[in-house]
């Protein structure tokens, strides 16, 4: 990526442009190509015989849908693009979908490359033939592509969770790997495909989203040299990072200025180790043309306060679903605490869905919190 991204329906005429920044260049890949990848060990013994399995079955596809979790982030967008543009170069016809209706592309992620192949939940055919899953920590982030996903005969996981109960019918799960893409990127290697500029901004979106922009202590010298690798084809990451983390509306100011002002701060909470909270109702975004997935970074600013090592946003759907997301600091698994309530993530970074009011999520919230911490 060599430019700047463009505004919706804006031409582009130069190399400092994003189209002319998404070219498809060549671009290396690791040392010792045949080897394990740069980024980990992702081709480890422990799941050599899948790798192959997979990479067999992958490899005499005529056609494959390719799905992530709803509300995608970057590491579960930026993967299936990336596997989807490689397939696509090797002649197979590829749909990427996800479970939501309507489907909404978040602005943060509107720069990436391969969005001509998503497809909407409802043009997966009933029983595709092969389906790859990406970053779907569990079955009920499938949404409502979840029946179609298990009809098919044969259902790829490729994941990173160690909340993953390991559905499927093949299973590529590593909880050592920082993000989803950095085993998209060993898939790449291990079908022969090169990567380029395109794939190489999928995965550095996917492998920059799920570190943190590479903060998260999940962050090793190997995955720096896998994002070395990606910026060795050229692409911005600055431009990237700046689309990801820096770029908002005004409306986003203000919706950030009232969550902040409902802040509540527990000391008691998880185990004396303190907890922050707030919540988004939905009729606020609307007061403010704000999408819920633009305040997917307020967990980031909440989680900042020294005196609480938990932090949790609630954010409000249109129909009154809470969707929370949560982050610890180093002393409270987070994920277990999401389990308790449905849903699951990584041990210091996880989310959840609840029916229930606010007052009585948080209650349930910091119930579980106790019994973890």
């Amino acid at each position: 990526m060599t430019g700047e991204p463009a505004e919706a329906g804006q031409g582009a005429s130069s190399t400092d442009t994003v189209e002319g920044a998404l070219a498809v260049l060549p671009g290396p890949r690791s040392a010792g190509d045949g080897g394990s990848s740069a980024a980990g060990e992702p081709g480890a013994p422990a799941l050599a015989g899948e790798w192959q399995r997979v990479v067999e079955l992958l490899g005499r596809a005529d056609e494959v849908d390719l799905i992530c979790h709803v509300n995608p982030d970057g590491d579960a967008l930026g993967s299936a693009l990336a596997a989807g543009l490689a397939l696509r170069a090797r002649g197979c016809r590829v749909r990427v979908s996800f479970g939501d209706d309507p489907q909404v592309i978040p602005e943060s992620l509107s720069f990436l490359p391969g969005q001509e192949l998503i497809v909407p939940a409802a043009e997966v055919p009933e029983v595709p033939a092969l389906v790859v899953c990406f970053d779907v920590a569990s079955t009920g982030r499938l949404g409502l592509l979840h029946d179609k996903a298990f009809a098919a005969p044969a259902l790829v996981v490729i994941d990173h969770h160690a909340s993953n109960p390991g559905f499927g019918t093949h299973r590529l799960i590593d909880p050592t790997a920082p993000a989803t893409a950095v085993l998209v990127d060993e898939l790449l290697r291990r079908l022969g495909v090169e990567l380029d500029q395109a794939l190489a901004t999928c995965l550095y979106t996917g492998v920059a989203t799920d570190t943190g922009s590479f903060k998260y202590a999940a962050t090793t010298p190997a995955t720096h040299e896998f994002a070395g690798r990606l910026l060795a084809t050229g692409i911005r990451h600055d431009l990237i990072s700046r689309q990801l983390w820096d770029t908002s509306s005004f409306g986003y100011l203000k919706v950030l200025a009232a969550a902040l002002g409902r802040a509540v701060y527990e000391p008691d909470a998880a185990g004396g180790r303190g907890l922050v909270w707030t919540w988004v109702p939905y009729q606020e975004l609307v007061l403010y043309g704000v999408t819920v997935e633009e305040i997917e970074g307020l967990i980031d600013v909440l989680r900042r306060p020294a005196e609480a090592e938990v932090a949790l946003v609630l954010k409000q759907d249109p129909d009154g679903t809470l969707r929370g997301s949560c982050r610890a600091k180093g002393e409270v698994d987070v994920a277990a605490v999401c389990a308790d309530l449905g849903g699951g993530g990584h041990r210091f970074a996880a989310g959840f869905s609840a029916r229930e009011d606010v007052d009585a999520t948080v209650a349930r919230f910091r119930a579980a919190l106790g019994a973890h911490g």
